[in-house]
């Protein structure tokens, strides 16, 4: 991304442009272990930072090389002993699924980033447990996508709330507002984010 080109068009919109000025971000690396990054993902489901960093690391821990966990080490281990790090049997059987959507090549991570956004998005929600927010986390944090707003994300929708007075259920006006940050929406995402001043 051409940080200087998107800040200046993203600083087009007068509402917007304050928080550029405001904080400073460092964009993230493209993801070199997408098995990671969605395990990580379908743990942190519906839970605070906290709680689903407490539950990785335990879950992390379960295994011989915890740098890098393969989707057989996943169905090798006892579903009660993925449980008694804190997971529930839903989220056992999202993980399950995942992986064995790899071993069959139903989805081949390594493809991914050779695909549009869209397209991304329809081969990971294949997967039980991986809906359309989590496949546009993956396209920003871990693919390195430069233009992907998520509407589904409460976050953004109540910084966009905040900042331009419009109802945070209102998704298709928020979606419209989003359109004008094209194509640097994912950085303008962040920013929103970074707005809300989470701990």
């Amino acid at each position: 991304m051409d940080i200087t080109a998107a800040h200046r068009h993203l600083k087009k919109d007068s509402r917007l442009a304050p928080l550029l000025s405001k904080y400073s971000l460092s964009l993230s690396k493209i993801s070199t272990d997408l098995f990671r990054d969605l395990l990580e993902s379908i743990i942190g489901q519906q839970l605070s930072v906290k709680a689903a960093s407490t539950i990785i690391k335990r879950f992390v821990a379960l295994f011989p090389d915890p740098k890098n966990i393969k989707p057989k080490d996943i169905l090798a281990q006892n579903a009660d002993t993925l449980r008694s790090v804190g997971l529930s049997r839903q989220k056992i059987s999202y993980l399950q699924s995942l992986s064995e959507f790899i071993l069959s090549e139903k989805l081949v991570l390594a493809s991914l980033k050779d695909l549009s956004d869209e397209a991304v998005i329809e081969n990971l929600i294949q997967v039980k447990g991986i809906g359309r927010w989590t496949a546009e986390m993956i396209l920003i944090f871990s693919l390195g996508r430069e233009d992907v707003f998520s509407v589904g994300d409460l976050g953004l929708r109540t910084a966009v709330s905040k900042i331009y007075g419009v109802d945070r259920e209102d998704k298709i006006k928020i979606e419209n507002i989003a359109k004008k940050w094209s194509p640097y929406r994912s950085l303008a995402s962040l920013y929103l984010w970074q707005s809300l001043d989470n701990k």
